[in-house]
């Protein structure tokens, strides 16, 4: 495999870098840089609430790839069931039967890093097998193979706090003290996946914004970045996510600027990485964010 990511972590990393916590997938290390690297959402579900983003099997999911690899992205997620409130699970073969063509498609064309957004161990296995280098778990190893698994093929995981699941996270939503009981909650899954054999270095993680949060939840969320990611390297969501419309009365579709605002929170908390539906407008707003900022 090129180490063509590789070349473009370093390129990134030498000077003005916003934190010093690097991403280990294995058989490449992502760096921090003077402004987040870029994650595109690949989307291969019929029902994602971002119509935009959902791509119909393996030809148009490695086009859109080769084209987000051209607009400057760093790395790209695939996922094959919807996570957005009140979606239903498919079946593990589903998910694999929409993933794992489309994987295969991207990884032909594309040397990125690629990660997998699943939550179940097997999907995950089948994943890494066919090119993926990376698990990006919204249930933070809720499945008890998840962790062992990663430990054994020694790639990158992500972590991520969700209330819930999908289909009831965003029900009868309690007031809660966000920072607190996410830190606390990251802290103790990421201690007991370094105890599962998983280095530490191999670990990411997502404070779930919108994943059974009020807005309230994610605006302290949003303004205390800095400290979720002062122990592991921090992925922040907000792409296009329902905060943004109960602010702004947008629906999902004209909801970017809204996007590129909520980004300006993950480049002063010197996030590594952000996870996005608009690759290229994503770039250009913190190409310029981080050259004001320098």
């Amino acid at each position: 495999m090129s180490n063509q990511p590789d070349k473009i972590a370093a390129e990134r990393a030498p000077r003005g870098a916003l934190s010093g916590l690097s991403w280990n997938l294995g058989d490449r290390v992502l760096q921090p840089g003077p402004r987040p690297l870029v994650m595109g959402i690949l989307n291969l579900t019929p029902d994602s609430f971002h119509a935009g983003s959902r791509q119909t099997g393996p030809e148009a999911a490695a086009c859109t790839a080769q084209a987000m690899a051209a607009a400057g992205a760093d790395a790209l997620d695939l996922g094959a069931e919807s996570t957005r409130p009140g979606s239903a699970p498919v079946s593990a073969k589903e998910e694999m039967d929409r993933l794992l063509p489309a994987l295969e498609a991207v990884r032909r064309v594309c040397d990125l890093p690629l990660t997998v957004d699943t939550y179940r161990a097997a999907t995950a296995r089948a994943a890494l097998a066919a090119g993926a280098d990376a698990v990006n778990d919204i249930s933070a190893g809720s499945d008890p193979d998840m962790f062992p698994l990663c430990a054994e093929q020694g790639c990158g995981l992500i972590l991520m706090h969700m209330r819930g699941t999908p289909r009831t996270m965003q029900e009868e939503l309690p007031e809660y003290d966000a920072f607190a009981v996410v830190d606390a909650y990251l802290q103790k899954r990421c201690a007991l996946a370094r105890r599962a054999g998983i280095a530490a270095d191999h670990l990411m993680v997502d404070p779930g914004i919108g994943f059974g949060k009020t807005l309230q939840n994610n605006l302290d969320l949003l303004r205390h970045l800095a400290e979720l990611g002062s122990r592991q390297p921090l992925l922040l969501g907000a792409s296009r996510k329902s905060f943004i419309g109960q602010i702004s009365g947008a629906e999902a579709a004209d909801r970017l600027p809204g996007s590129l605002a909520a980004l300006t929170a993950a480049h002063r908390a010197g996030s590594l990485m952000v996870r996005v539906h608009d690759v290229a407008e994503t770039v250009q707003f913190l190409d310029v964010l981080a050259a004001i900022s320098s």
